[in-house]
């Protein structure tokens, strides 16, 4: 995984809310299951380690994880660990999913008189030659 992905994936991962938490049983089989089971219906997981309770650091806890589910480690910080498994099944539903991009219609373009500048233009060109005077007149 390049630094760019992880990065991505921290910024995914930035507005999820920890799944479960690891207590002070640490890291057991059971924990590893409910990694597994999100695993099924998601490719980014994130966790709470309970660092007065837990038996193991959060980065051990971790590697631990992520070997036990065949995921990758994106991040530790704290007590939080975020870790990302590809789920192919997840990725062909998504595309289909997907709708088609709708087509874009241009947009009109304004009409302009053989003068050369559109109605807006010459009303605004007008305004700023009466203004123009305005101040001529002021100054003399």
């Amino acid at each position: 995984m390049t630094s760019k992905e992880r990065a991505e994936l921290r910024k995914q991962a930035n507005t999820l809310e920890p799944l479960f938490q690891v207590g002070k049983s640490g890291f057991t089989p059971g924990v590893a299951a409910q990694t597994m089971e999100a695993f099924n219906t998601r490719e980014l997981v994130k966790l709470k380690v309970l660092l007065e309770s837990a038996p193991e650091t959060p980065r051990e806890t971790a590697e631990k994880l992520a070997e036990a589910t065949g995921s990758q480690v994106v991040q530790v910080i704290g007590g939080s660990i975020i870790l990302y498994k590809e789920n192919p099944d997840l990725n062909n539903e998504n595309a289909a999913k997907k709708k088609p991009a709708k087509k874009v219609k241009p947009k009109a373009k304004k009409k302009v008189k053989p003068g050369g500048l559109s109605a807006t233009s010459r009303a605004a060109a007008k305004r700023k030659a009466i203004h123009r005077a305005k101040v001529e007149e002021r100054r003399n």
